[in-house]
């Protein structure tokens, strides 16, 4: 008998130790789990509504059972609960509140309660798996890991870390790359979620920042410090571009990368099957770095837009294909590397836009500020564009422009007021006209046109406007680009016009209000909404016979 129960004491151990190391958790939560399981058999055996403890000594497996019992006054729970007489038959010093401990004998588990057992082990192992590996990976987002793929599952790549598994979706693969099962395979790991499932560790092969690691790992310069990546654009599988710069001046960031006969970036492009990379000297002139990233087309003129956030490149004729790319890769990669948007043109194209601005605009201001041809298109070429700017710029920049003096400076000053006075009352009007209140006119940011083409789109009081959504007053900058469309009448990808209706967002969409603006502009009108509940007071108290003369009447209109 001795030896039956030694030799049970000495196989629970071995399984602890054996579940422990191979799943590599810590021995004491499989011996809590072996507690757990036999606490659940005891209790099917004595019943189910007793408080029964396990404890097995991790050292010599002694396994000890007993059932807790709480001392009160009156026992509402004969299971749980003793009163004071009958525990002072099992513990003489047995006091209110005490908990006393009834030992149990060992109970033989039968096949049921064995499976049950099992299931419970198996589960709470499981779960102290999971936390291991949710733990080990979570701090590691951004590393590059190498692995083995272990299947292919509806698109999706799983692959062994050895501790875990990963998964590459199918949107983070690159694209015509074939997953054997078997092969090893180097990823990023992007993120680790905790799920009921255990940690999910989503692997990417399609994002810049795998590219960036990989020449990391190729390129010591990177590692150290000395070249730094500073942007990366990528279409998986087809084409990318990465600029680059040097903290030491005797250090060629571009030939650091590239290698001694292109070795260091072959060995990149290998792993990434056989995307070309394109390595571009970063610099903090924008427009410089436009012309960088254009490569290899020869770029004539760059301009830049600042608030908008565009850049209009300009190309010579024969450059035009070579700098649009195929299917416009070579300029949506320059994009995505400088953050702008790039809009390229020809230089016959720029001439005519900038033929038919100049006229438009010495028109404009012939006509508003009644001066002769030459003087307007004087304004025109050193920079003035609006009737405002005119208005309200200094009086010393306007003076100083060749031909032009003080007092010519100041005429001028005045009639673009004058002119912009004439607009704004003849929008008044037509405001007024449309039916457009004027508690709109007293928000923030609005100006009399704005007010105009509020009323032409509906909305003519506080109410109209305060009910709208932000997005339905400005026009909300994408962040990502709408799908192609695709329909044989739309036309040639490349002819297709760049401003869709769709794209004026908005009722004042074109007047370029930010969103900041918008949510002020919203808000102010929702404020008479507030001002409406502050002035409801509460109602003053009915004295005593007032309200029992309330009541009565209640009642009576109650029985009518």
């Amino acid at each position: 008998m001795a030896s039956a129960i030694s030799a049970n004491k000495a196989e629970l151990l071995a399984i602890a130790n054996s579940v422990a190391s191979e799943k590599m958790i810590d021995k004491a939560i499989v011996i809590e789990a072996m507690e757990e399981a036999i606490q659940k058999s005891a209790r099917n055996r004595y019943g189910a509504e007793n408080d029964i403890r396990a404890k097995l000594d991790p050292n010599t497996g002694d396994l000890r059972l007993w059932r807790v019992v709480e001392v009160v006054e009156e026992v509402e729970d004969y299971f749980k609960q003793i009163d004071l007489k009958a525990a002072q038959k099992l513990q003489d010093d047995a006091s209110i509140g005490d908990f006393i401990v009834d030992p149990l004998p060992p109970v033989d588990l039968g096949r049921i309660d064995a499976q049950s057992a099992k299931q419970v082990i198996f589960q709470k192992v499981r779960d102290a798996e999971r936390e291991r590996q949710f733990e080990e990976f979570k701090d590691r987002a951004g590393e590059v890991i190498t692995g083995v793929i272990k299947s292919v599952e509806f698109g999706h790549v799983i692959v062994n870390l050895g501790r875990a598994e990963g998964v590459i979706r199918r949107d983070q693969q690159i694209p015509r790359e074939a997953a054997r099962v078997g092969e090893r395979v180097r990823a990023l790991i992007s993120k680790v979620e905790r799920n009921n499932r255990g940690p999910q560790i989503f692997l990417t092969r399609a994002h810049p920042d795998f590219m960036r690691k990989l020449f990391a790992q190729e390129v010591p310069e990177i590692y150290d410090g000395i070249i730094e990546i500073k942007a990366a654009a990528r279409d998986p599988g087809s084409r990318a571009k990465i600029g680059v710069i040097s903290y030491d001046s005797s250090i060629d960031p571009v030939g650091a990368c590239v290698g001694m006969k292109g070795s260091r970036v072959q060995a990149v492009v290998q792993e990434l099957q056989g995307e070309k990379i394109d390595i571009i000297p970063w610099s903090e002139d924008t427009a410089t770095f436009v012309v960088n990233a254009l490569q290899p087309a020869t770029v004539a003129r760059v301009v830049l837009d600042e608030d908008e956030e565009r850049i209009e490149v300009v190309v010579p004729d024969d450059q035009l294909s070579l700098a649009i790319g195929r299917r416009g890769q070579n300029v949506r990669l320059a994009s995505q590397l400088t953050g702008h948007q790039i809009d390229i043109m020809t230089e016959e194209e720029a001439s005519e836009k900038r033929s038919k601005e100049f006229a438009e605009r010495s028109k404009m201001f012939e006509e508003e500020l009644d001066v002769d041809e030459t003087l307007s298109q004087l304004l025109v070429a050193e920079g003035f564009a609006e009737l405002e700017e005119v208005a309200y710029v200094e009086l010393d920049e306007l003076a100083g422009i060749e031909g032009f003096d003080e007092d010519l400076a100041e005429e001028l000053q005045s009639r673009a007021k004058e002119a912009l006075d004439r607009h704004e009352e003849a929008a008044r009007k037509e405001r007024r006209e449309l039916g457009v209140e004027d508690a709109l006119a007293e928000l923030p940011h609005l100006t009399e046109q704005m007010l105009v083409t509020l009323g032409k789109g509906g909305i003519k009081t506080l109410d109209d406007l305060a009910d709208l959504a932000t997005d339905e007053l400005i026009q909300k900058k994408r962040e990502a680009p709408r799908r192609r469309n695709n329909s044989p009448e739309a036309g040639p990808p490349m002819r297709r016009p760049s401003v869709r209706e769709q794209d004026k967002g908005g009722v004042l969409g074109e007047y370029g209000l930010s969103e900041e603006v918008g949510n002020e502009i919203i808000m102010a009108a929702r404020a008479h909404w507030f001002e409406d509940e502050d002035e409801v007071a509460p109602a003053p108290a009915p004295e005593a016979g007032d309200a029992t003369e309330a009541q009565e009447a209640a009642d009576a209109d109650s029985t009518q």
